[in-house]
């Protein structure tokens, strides 16, 4: 590196003590690199990298407490001048699709030569985005993959009405039929049956199969843009639930606005699929 550059400053995440100080020995041999900061798990790394304000990261996929790929979002999120070197002990493709979608900039394997390692900080620094050729055919099939996965997936949702996306939503979020009538204001019956109508339009036998068909990353991704919103007329937003629901049985409310108004329409997703969106991003 020429002595001329600004140095960069680099904070290191590794889980493994011997690892941690093999990769800081490294880069501070070399002119121009500058190590502030090293950390042992992913909370760690977040609280280091707000201390700091390091320019480039290097993190491992494996830190406890919390794992690389959520390291990486938050630190990309809350710091997002900050580069991230991701680091994994294998050749992954779902996980390099993972780790770029949380906001990495470069990934590596651990067993890359160490003038590698040196060059790819200094090339996400520059605003690089860096991935090993041998494993770019690998990365390509999978992105196909997962693309012909999220068109499946569409195909399946948009078989489901409204209320059934509102109904797999709520399965997602751990809800039972007497937790899904409760807030749809719906019959426990009424959500038995939508419940069995999602199952057979999704192909799948049982509320866990449904749970992990809607758990998916692409699911969820779909289901946000599927899942319009009913906003509450001005005049009944100080209703109550019950309220509502006995206005609906007197016929006094339409029975889809009403529903939709209890607490599922809120924003452009169901209350339930935003909690798990938060989850998971």
């Amino acid at each position: 590196m020429d002595g001329a550059e600004e140095t960069i400053r680099i904070l290191v995440a590794d889980e493994q003590s011997l690892s941690r100080e093999a990769i800081r020995a490294i880069l501070e041999r070399e002119p121009g690199l500058r190590v502030v900061g090293i950390a042992s798990d992913g909370l760690d790394a977040v609280a280091d990298v707000l201390r700091h304000r390091p320019d480039v990261v290097i993190l491992t996929s494996s830190l406890p407490n919390c794992d690389g790929v959520q390291a990486t979002r938050m630190i990309r999120e809350r710091v997002p001048e900050t580069k991230v070197l991701f680091l994994s002990a294998v050749e992954d493709s779902e996980l390099v699709v993972s780790a770029f979608q949380a906001g990495a900039n470069g990934f590596l394997t651990k067993n890359c030569a160490l003038d590698e390692l040196i060059k790819a900080t200094t090339a996400i620094h520059r605003g690089e985005a860096l991935v090993p050729p041998r494993m770019l055919s690998s990365l390509i099939q999978h992105l196909i993959g997962r693309r012909q996965e999220q068109q499946e997936n569409l195909q399946l949702l948009t078989r489901l009405t409204r209320r059934e996306r509102e109904v797999l939503a709520l399965l997602s979020d751990g809800g039972d039929n007497e937790t899904i009538a409760r807030t749809l204001v719906i019959s426990p019956q009424t959500a038995r049956t939508h419940v069995q109508n999602v199952l057979t339009k999704l192909g799948v036998h049982s509320r866990l199969a449904a749970v992990a068909f809607a758990t998916q990353q692409s699911v969820v991704e779909t289901l946000k843009h599927l899942q319009g919103s009913v906003d509450m007329p001005p005049s009944r937003r100080g209703a109550s639930r019950a309220q509502r629901a006995q206005e609906r049985a007197r016929g006094d409310v339409d029975v889809l606005d009403s529903a939709s108004w209890g607490g599922v329409g809120r924003g452009n997703q169901p209350w339930a699929l935003r909690r798990r969106t938060r989850e998971l991003g």
